[in-house]
């Protein structure tokens, strides 16, 4: 390929594969096997680890594959790709993603083995192993999950840790060098140290003890020599990031023993040692699958639960649930009202399972009806996170990735900013993880400037495949929630507001198409489209109202979902906004930013171009321009 990582493919070969053939329970055959053993390669710049390792175990990744590595269109990308490579878990690269996602994923054994593990049968019991690096240590969400993990006591997690001491830069220890085994015990982690490498017994023998520590998380330090075998490169920083170019893989055959000739070649010898393993590794499942028939037989009503919560689906047709879109009249905060919605959506779905950090009283995301996890208590479906939103949204991914559960997040809309990587990724791995994110706009107030989001929602709607969803009302929220339970590859965001929102009989399901017309002017074609989300539907409800009354034709569009309004026809999208009405006024308590695809050069945009400002809420909005009067104004000064 001519770049890529070779370093810690070739110091971190022995641990994968003494993990890979030796401890593991995987089979190639099955790659979703629901009680497999799960392996995040979180240091993902070395994913000509993992998939050597997906080809020589058989996972139907091939020498052609391999051979394609980092080209266009190829099953073997630069980091690896959840949903793109088989046998891949999870897509990684950016450091400590994976480390968090492989919380997760241990959090959801925990989870479902509280849940539906007997005292005579362990239908769920499967380890999370991780493979992370210097630079996983170092960032900070592995310092947020780690402590998570911990504090958790997710003994089924077991963390390899690479220390060869190198990075891009040069040797580590310009910048790094804390004791990670004291961290790591600080944290309420086992911790182990294999001091070389190459030594597949002293890491068989971490790995055995770290497995009988129940209690905890593992972290295996093991010390690697990154580029081991190529002899002018190894132990730099060239082994890291640049190819070894022909002098220095012509040495490394020879320090290893390798024929020269041989390119892109598996001797027989391996191929008959591998089929071994391989045929070894199938009987894991078959264990499991006799276990499962004793299983269905003692305990059919958990069995069928078990299927059914691994079948993604939901237990109840949502559309028809009618105490999920009733409500009251009065004036309601839409973060009170998801937190209605979420306590009636716990009573229909068992397995919803989710948190905040450290916010569930502001956000409203507490369970009534069910209890805390734990580490006494794994059964529990309401996680604290603490506050490390960073950590909890790749917790989150790593919980969807692990299947068997609906996971949600919650935190203030404008600390989605310490989420967005792992948000990025959501989206790029087509996970529909949730996010509760309330306190939206400038009508946070008191709290000022630092916790007014601005400019978050432009952000969250630039994100590919990340679906957005700002509600005016109590059934547009139920819409999201709907939206975001059903969705099958989109992550969504429901942005709620802290102050209250007055009811409208015009809104409800047609609010899942995006975007949907409130009221028109019978019988004429519009002068002017206001067009709002969330808070600031108020303000253009009641400036249509008085537009009306002077004789202007107006139609007034609730906007919720920007991403929902591009999914649908054409049709439906000029049916909402005609190419003929240029004039268009958009009102927003955020950044304008976008919205322009919607007014077009002829409309008009009341937006926030600075950031807010610390007061009640009424006065703020005051003070910024979004008020009824400020609205009739531009609408009137557009159609001038």
């Amino acid at each position: 390929a001519n770049s890529g990582h070779p370093g810690t493919p070739m110091g971190a070969a022995p641990m994968a594969f003494e993990l890979w053939s030796e401890h593991m329970r995987h089979n190639p055959a099955n790659p979703d096997w629901q009680d497999r053993d799960r392996f995040v390669l979180s240091a993902g710049h070395a994913s000509m680890l993992i998939y050597s390792l997906l080809h020589l175990f058989n996972y139907g990744l091939t020498m052609d594959d391999l051979k394609n590595f980092r080209q266009l269109g190829s099953l073997t990308p630069g980091h690896p790709e959840y949903g793109h490579t088989i046998g891949v878990e999870t897509t990684t690269g950016p450091l400590g993603q994976g480390f968090a996602n492989a919380v997760g994923m241990a959090l959801a054994e925990a989870h479902l083995a509280a849940r539906f593990n007997k005292p005579d049968i362990s239908i769920v019991d499967h380890y999370t192993y991780a493979l992370s690096g210097d630079g996983c240590m170092m960032e900070g969400i592995t310092s947020e999950a780690a402590s998570f993990a911990g504090t958790a006591g997710l003994g089924k997690l077991i963390v390899f840790y690479d220390s060869n001491d190198i990075t891009i830069e040069g040797r580590t220890n310009m910048t790094f060098r804390e004791d990670v085994a004291k961290r790591f015990e600080a944290y309420n982690w086992d911790v182990h140290l294999v001091e070389d490498g190459n030594d597949t017994s002293e890491i068989a023998e971490a790995i055995n003890a770290s497995k009988k520590c129940t209690g905890k998380p593992s972290l295996i330090i093991v010390r690697t020599v990154i580029g081991y075998g190529c002899p002018g490169v190894q132990c730099t920083a060239k082994a890291h990031g640049e190819p070894l170019g022909a002098e220095n893989l012509a040495e490394t055959k020879k320090f290893l023993d390798w024929p020269q000739e041989n390119e892109f070649s598996v001797p027989e010898d391996v191929s008959s040692y591998m089929a071994g393993i391989i045929k070894k590794l199938s009987g894991h499942e078959k264990q499991w699958n006799e276990k499962w028939e004793q299983y269905k037989s003692k305990y059919p009503e958990d069995a069928k639960e078990l299927e059914r919560w691994h079948k993604k689906q939901l237990p109840a047709d949502l559309l028809n649930e009618k105490e999920l879109w009733v409500f009251d009249d009065k004036p309601e905060a839409t973060r009170n009202i998801s937190g209605s919605l979420l306590n009636k959506l716990s009573a229909i779905i068992p397995n919803l399972i989710g948190g905040s950090a450290d916010l569930s009283p502001s956000n409203k995301t507490v369970m009534k009806s069910r209890g805390d996890f734990s580490p006494e208590d794994h059964s529990g479906s309401n996680i604290h996170f603490g506050i490390r939103e960073h950590a909890m949204a790749a917790i989150g991914n790593g919980m969807k990735l692990h299947g068997g559960l609906y996971p949600y997040v919650a935190t203030f809309f404008v600390f989605s900013d310490y989420m967005k990587p792992a948000m990025r990724l959501s989206a790029l791995m087509k996970l529909p993880l949730i996010y509760v994110m309330t306190h939206d706009s400038i009508g946070v107030g008191e709290d000022g400037p630092t916790h007014e989001p601005v400019e978050q929602l432009a952000a969250l709607r630039s994100i590919p495949g990340f679906t957005d969803f700002r509600p005016c009302d109590a059934k547009e929220t139920a819409a999201g929630w709907y939206a975001a339970l059903t969705s099958c590859d989109s992550p969504t965001g429901l942005i709620l507001t802290r102050q209250k929102l007055p009811q409208y009989k015009e809104t409800g399901i047609n609010s899942l198409k995006g975007a949907y017309v409130l009221f028109d002017t019978p019988g004429k074609d519009p002068d002017i489209i206001m067009v709002a989300s969330g808070s600031e539907v108020a303000l253009i409800y009641e400036a249509g109202l008085i537009l009306k009354e002077k004789g202007v034709s107006v139609r007034v569009v609730s906007m919720p979902s920007w991403k929902l309004f591009e999914e649908q026809s054409p049709e439906y999208k000029q049916s909402v906004f005609p190419d003929n009405v240029r004039k268009r006024l958009a009102v927003e308590a955020l950044s304008p930013v976008g919205w322009h695809k919607y007014t077009g050069i002829d409309g008009k945009i009341i937006a926030m171009e600075t950031f807010g400002a610390s007061g009640p809420y009424e006065q703020v909005f005051e003070k910024f321009g979004f008020n009824v009067r400020n609205v009739v104004d531009a609408a009137m000064e557009l159609i001038k």
